[in-house]
């Protein structure tokens, strides 16, 4: 027998967390691994597990306490010898991952006696929504996992420069837009004062929390985590270089969750800092009195939302002969009438033909047959789609098929022509979703662990977060009408919606 003192264990990359439940008071006999208290995070519930049998002889926190790694939580009097130090906290409940099945995790990757540094059963290239599920469900069966990332922060363009800033900034555009437009319901606000430096703050606060919970939910799960930029090797290792010093993993089974970036015009003069994709949009570096949004699908809408809101004056041109391409005309009507109102004017079947840098400005040509004249703009933001990054990982030296576009083809268990690596997410083919890519990187984790799974989706939702927000799924009526399948049609007006005559939309 002898006395112990239990100490907080690694959690993630928190400073303090809260204690919402205690398990054990002084007198209580635990097991190892019992739970000895529980904690709530920005990400999870956790359990903190005891590192050794024995008796609870002193409990030295309560219920409200907040507690960082190294924090003494009281004394054991232990029963056995060990030299290990506490397990890592189990996670209750997570929104990153699905709830772990009763299966015994395995130690993390280890380093490899041979030719690689990192032995390991799966490796999962790219650490977005698709690649962190893929990992956490691999680690959560029981596989040794290694999850290789580019950027220091995990999350991919979704958490980082995606949906998560995105949805920030749309919240802040919101409540402006509200405030303005109850002018007409009798109630009016002043003219809002904005502050960039606190609006991005806020946005960057929000990423922060979900990257750090991230983090967390990764060491939780002994995923190891290797930064910096990966190329294949062969079909059964990957070498990831950060700064010139390179790391060689060796792995049995791979998932490739590499994501895509956005398409630039090398026309354009990219160079320009007034000339930005989605990421320099979202780093909301000043308010242009003069915006041209190049591509009318979600992502410049979105964007176009926000800086409306922000005081921008919007144009917006679009190559189709519709706003949000591919979506049935008539859902998009009611978006299309009223910012047509709000903006200084949306041109379709027209295409920027030319970019002009000016001191003064960017000087934009445009061709169509309703083409504007050329025109001076502060800043330009190209939102015309996404390439895949299928041909900047090495695949071709593991063997796996890459088509021109940067595609790789998979099948229903999302394997490559490769057997023993699978790929999700944006590299395997539209639609570009973060929510298809979670539900495929959980496929291709149970697959590789044996179990029987596939995707087969009979339906993918899409959302544009404009305003008013426009939402669809399953086969458009323009898809059906293509593929000659037999529909009937039902429309209800917005016009007799409550919902729509309620927010005046």
């Amino acid at each position: 027998m002898s006395e112990k003192e239990l100490l907080l264990p690694d959690i993630g990359d928190f400073d303090s967390v809260e204690i919402i439940e205690m398990h054990v008071v002084a007198g209580d006999t635990v097991k190892v691994e019992d739970p000895l208290l529980t904690l709530e995070s920005d990400k999870a519930t956790m359990d903190i597990p005891s590192p050794f049998a024995g008796t609870i002889k002193q409990v030295d926190v309560a219920v409200g306490d907040k507690v960082s790694e190294g924090s003494k939580l009281g004394v054991i009097e232990s029963s056995e010898k060990s030299t290990g130090s506490a397990p890592p906290a189990k996670a209750e409940k997570t929104d990153a991952s699905a709830k772990p099945p009763a299966k015994t995790q395995k130690s993390a990757p280890a380093a490899s006696k041979g030719g690689a540094d990192i032995d390991t059963e799966v490796v999962v290239l790219g650490a977005g929504p698709g690649g962190y599920t893929a990992a956490f469900r691999a680690a959560d069966l029981g596989k040794k996992v290694v999850l290789i990332e580019r950027y220091e922060a995990l999350g991919g363009v979704c958490l980082n420069v995606g949906c998560i800033p995105s949805k920030a900034l749309l919240h802040t555009a919101e409540i402006i837009n509200e405030a303005d437009h109850m002018k007409a319901n009798g109630v009016t606000f002043g003219k809002p004062k904005i502050d960039l430096a606190g609006v991005n703050d806020f946005k960057n606060k929000v990423v922060g929390k979900l990257t750090g919970g991230l983090s967390g939910l990764a060491k939780q799960r002994k995923v190891t985590v290797v930064h910096g930029v990966a190329e294949f090797i062969d079909q059964n290792n990957i070498q990831v270089d950060k700064g010139g010093e390179k790391t060689r993993v060796k792995f049995d089974d791979c998932i490739i969750a590499a994501g895509s970036q956005p398409t630039e015009i090398p026309s354009f003069p990219n160079d320009d800092p007034r000339l930005v994709d989605s990421t320099g949009a979202l780093e909301l570096s000043n308010v242009p009195k003069k915006l041209l949004i190049v591509g009318g699908g979600i992502i410049g809408l979105e964007m176009a939302t926000v800086y409306d809101a922000l005081g921008s004056e919007i144009t917006v041109v679009e190559f189709m002969d519709s706003l949000i391409p591919g979506c049935d005309k008539d859902l998009i009507r009611g978006l299309t009438k009223i910012i047509s109102k709000r903006y200084k004017a949306i041109h379709l079947n027209t295409k920027v033909s030319a970019i002009k840098a000016q001191k003064n400005g960017l000087k934009v040509t445009f061709e169509g047959d309703k083409a504007p004249a050329p025109a001076l703009f502060d800043k330009v933001l190209v939102a015309v789609g996404r390439r895949p990054n299928g041909h900047k990982i090495g695949a071709d030296k593991a063997g796996v098929n890459v088509d021109e576009a940067g595609f790789i083809k998979v099948d229903k268990q999302m394997r490559t022509n490769v057997s023993n690596i699978f790929a999700i997410g944006d590299i395997v083919g539209n639609p570009m979703l973060a929510h298809k890519a979670t539900h495929e990187g959980k496929v291709a984790a149970e697959v590789i662990a044996g179990m029987k799974s596939h995707f087969e989706p009979l339906t993918i939702p899409s959302v544009a977060y404009t305003d008013p927000e426009v939402a669809w799924m399953g086969l458009s009526e323009t898809e059906a009408k293509a593929q000659g399948v037999e529909y009937e049609k039902g429309a209800f007006p917005w016009a007799a919606s409550g919902r729509s005559l309620g927010t005046d939309r």
